[in-house]
């Protein structure tokens, strides 16, 4: 298939690619998973705050957490039964693993602008997966504001590495994942840019509001906090007789 990222390469690059993205996936996601979702530090000061502002309400109140508590699975389940056993230990041993897996991916790159060097990249003057996936798994370690950056600190003294994710950050993200740039056109203008947006933005305020009253009415009914209790009706016709008018009875 033509438009394949790897078209052009070759078997010996094709198995590379493959034995790259294995290397990956062993040593460094879980250490990623690690020090953006295990992290006390990092999770609630960063990525929880993160997804809770980017999240839309009321999904924003509960989705971190459930993110959380999978990821923590997750890493359970690559860890195995010695992740209970002597956490620490396991911790540091990680930890020396993503060091070395981000130095082998250091020496593997060199000066090339991409992993298959500038031989590739004249064919198409695109990048191969790889590219792709190592971009995936760096990018976010390297521009996000973590407060325990230990592995973060070993990826910026790699810099080709860092020069590696700025240089397709600002070929293919010049806005570096933010507002669009100033030099996109505005279809309508800035007015009728906003008044197109106004409907929709006020809409899925006013279904969030719903949403958020319904659940909170659904605790509160099958919590017990809020119950709907039936008087006893009497005779149709019959109007409750007031105090005073029965004490006056009495007096007659």
């Amino acid at each position: 298939m033509k438009y394949n990222a790897d078209y052009d390469l070759s078997a010996t690059q094709g198995a590379d690619t493959l034995a790259f993205v294995s290397l990956l996936e062993e040593k460094l996601l879980p250490v990623l998973i690690h020090t953006f979702w295990v992290d006390a530090k990092n999770y609630v000061e960063h990525t929880r705050k993160w997804y809770a502002e980017t999240i839309p309400f009321p999904l924003n109140f509960f989705l971190p957490n459930c993110m959380h508590k999978q990821h923590v699975e997750r890493l359970q389940l690559m860890w195995g039964d010695g992740y209970m056993e002597d956490e620490e230990k396991l911790e540091k041993e990680l930890y020396r693993d993503a060091r070395e897996c981000l130095t082998l991916l250091s020496q593997r790159l060199g000066s090339q602008k991409f992993f298959f060097g500038d031989s590739y990249v004249a064919t198409g003057g695109t990048p191969a997966s790889l590219d792709a996936f190592v971009f995936s798994r760096l990018a976010p370690l390297l521009k996000a504001k973590l407060p325990n950056g230990k592995l973060q600190q070993h990826l910026k003294s790699l810099q080709n590495l860092c020069n590696y994710c700025t240089s397709i950050l600002s070929l293919y993200f010049p806005w570096d994942g933010g507002d669009l740039p100033a030099s996109a056109p505005r279809v309508g203008g800035a007015e009728g840019g906003d008044t197109e947006e106004d409907p929709h933005k006020r809409r899925n305020q006013l279904l969030s509001v719903l949403v958020g009253l319904v659940a909170m009415l659904g605790y509160a009914f099958l919590s017990g906090i809020v119950s709907i209790q039936r008087g006893a009706v009497g005779p149709a016709g019959r109007q409750p007789i007031a105090l005073e008018e029965e004490e006056e009875e009495e007096e007659e």
